[in-house]
């Protein structure tokens, strides 16, 4: 399939600040953008953005760097079961995870992404994931009530959905929250509203496509 996610739109309070801070802190380019609002956002806002990367020295690089530019550390640098992350808030509010799931370095530390997903809190994971389903986006692996992760193609940003107060907890932050997620996702929806409240609009064209 076409890429699902082409890109992401923050609402953020000064956009060249969240330009500077996003370009020095992990450098995605494109695949970000950002705007402000006047709309009320308190609290979790609903998703988090994972960056996941090849190795755990990696991970120290991007954590560092994020840090140098701003960042808040939410969780520091840690090993698990499944590999080894770190949860920071950017200065804009947006929670960020940076992940690997290997547990030893094979190379010199590079701050190569190798995937960028959005974890969605889903109040009801059935029926978000149905909205998903019927507008075109296919199940990659599923996990009854608690987790979907869908199949959004290649060089899209990964998309899945995860019950809200688990992602919170995961996030390690406090599951309340009110008013704008401030997200916009850009993709083969169009323009669109799913079931939690998050809202899609169209790709942008770009010259020759």
């Amino acid at each position: 399939m076409n890429s699902a996610i082409e890109s992401l739109t923050l609402d953020v309070p000064d956009t060249a600040a969240a330009q500077a801070f996003y370009d020095e802190a992990f450098g995605l380019g494109d695949r970000l953008r950002f705007t402000t609002t006047d709309a009320h956002s308190a609290g979790f806002r609903g998703f988090t953005l994972s960056i996941v990367v090849a190795q755990p020295a990696n991970v120290h690089a991007f954590v560092d760097a994020a840090v140098t530019a701003g960042a808040t550390v939410i969780k520091p640098v840690a090993k698990s079961l499944w590999g080894v992350g770190s949860t920071l808030q950017a200065p804009d509010g947006t929670i960020w995870k940076v992940a690997t799931t290997a547990k030893k370095d094979t190379a010199p530390p590079s701050r190569t992404v190798e995937e960028i997903i959005l974890l969605l809190g889903a109040a009801d994971v059935t029926a978000s994931k149905a909205f998903y389903v019927d507008r075109g986006i296919p199940v990659a692996k599923s996990f009854g009530r608690s987790y979907v992760q869908f199949e959004t193609g290649p060089a899209s940003i990964g998309l899945g959905l995860y019950r809200h107060a688990s992602l919170a907890k995961d996030a390690g932050v406090a599951a309340s929250g009110s008013g704008s997620h401030r997200l916009v996702v850009n993709g083969a929806l169009g323009t669109a509203v799913d079931p939690d409240g998050f809202a899609w609009a169209p790709a942008e064209v770009r010259a020759g496509a």
